[in-house]
């Protein structure tokens, strides 16, 4: 693709590290924001700017904050001792949406994938295990999509567990096997919570 702008092919560039975003996607995108009122895309960048520069991450339970304490960790009509295992922000967003989750979240910004480089030491789960040697966790819910390297997660979370006094379920099955959770609907992921099963009858299912 050759540009008539250097600045046009660095911005069409950076535009194109982007999930899912080609390079014609990204030119495409470029050139709208060029046509835009200059103030539009001056707040873009300074939002942009804002987020990387400002954003958080929940103390409690990682999940992405303004500040040190999440909304949902500061509120006491929340149960702490229930605590939904999820990868990322999308995953709590979208059992928020169902309105039928009243614990907490612990967010391990993603799954154990030895292909892709991530173990679990990458991930936030040594952070959770403490909180439930502390005894402030009564049952422990995955809710990690379920595919390979969700379940190869859940199981080593599991693992260890063993010898705690925590309870561990997964949620129901609505949820398709090689779904990832934030494509289901509302009301399949709010039943699947719901119904969720004690994480030992996967195990013999799988």
């Amino acid at each position: 693709m050759d540009f008539s702008s250097k600045l046009l092919e660095n911005a069409v560039h950076e535009m194109s590290q982007l999930p899912g975003i080609g390079k014609r996607t990204a030119l495409r995108l470029v050139l709208h924001l060029l046509k835009q009122p200059n103030g539009q895309t001056m707040r873009l960048a300074s939002a942009l700017e804002d987020l990387r520069n400002s954003v958080k991450f929940c103390s409690q339970c990682h999940n992405i904050s303004d500040v040190e304490i999440c909304e949902i960790c500061a509120n006491p009509k929340r149960d702490e001792s229930l605590v939904c295992v999820v990868e990322d922000i999308r995953d709590v967003m979208a059992i928020e949406n169902t309105g039928q989750f009243n614990g907490r979240y612990h967010v391990l910004g993603g799954k154990i994938s030895p292909m892709e480089g991530v173990g679990p030491q990458e991930l936030t789960i040594t952070s959770l295990v403490n909180k439930a040697k502390e005894g402030r966790i009564k049952e422990l819910i995955f809710a990690l999509s379920s595919t390979m390297e969700g379940d190869t997660t859940n199981f080593y979370i599991y693992k260890q567990l063993e010898g705690l006094q925590v309870k561990t379920s997964t949620i129901a099955r609505g949820i398709s096997v090689g779904d990832e959770l934030e494509y289901a609907d509302e009301v399949t992921l709010g039943r699947s919570i719901l119904n969720r099963i004690p994480f030992e009858n996967s195990l013999k299912t799988n």
